[in-house]
């Protein structure tokens, strides 16, 4: 089954709720690219009348992880995927539409296929970006992901 935003949006109304009904959806996924983006509503809202960050995160941390996703499924191996670590900025309230976009599908490529060549685990650290509807940054996320292909 070949992995689209429309099958990934509907694993995350059965798998992921809290991301969904938070108004979490994937945009666009290619080789090399995945866009996520989410609107500021009630539901997603913290005491300062922004989004909260953890919704943000959701949106980032799907923008990666939808890309080893895909990665691991052209692959054609069982392979297991896990964040081990993560960090994030905050430079601007987060209103209105937010769009994360994370762009490294080439260093998922270099890691599975090392994953692959060597049967040891790896890691790679992939970074997601927040803009508003301005194009204006207003969070960066890195996450840290393991990859190990099951024998």
């Amino acid at each position: 089954m070949k992995i689209s935003p429309q099958k990934l949006n509907a694993f995350l109304m059965f798998k992921l709720p809290a991301a969904y009904f938070t108004g979490v959806r994937v945009k666009h996924l290619n080789d090399t690219t995945c866009v996520v983006s989410v609107k500021h509503r009630w539901i997603n809202q913290n005491p300062f009348n922004s989004m909260f960050w953890a919704v943000q995160g959701m949106a980032a941390e799907l923008a990666t992880g939808a890309l080893v996703m895909k990665k691991i499924r052209e692959s054609g191996k069982k392979t297991s995927m896990l964040v081990v670590t993560n960090n994030a900025s905050f430079t601007k309230k987060a209103t209105g539409r937010l769009t994360f976009t994370c762009g490294d599908g080439l260093k998922i490529d270099a890691a599975m296929k090392k994953a692959i060549d060597t049967g040891e685990g790896q890691t790679v650290w992939l970074n997601a970006n927040g803009v508003n509807a301005d194009g204006v940054e207003v969070s960066s996320f890195n996450f840290e992901w393991t990859l190990k292909v099951k024998s």
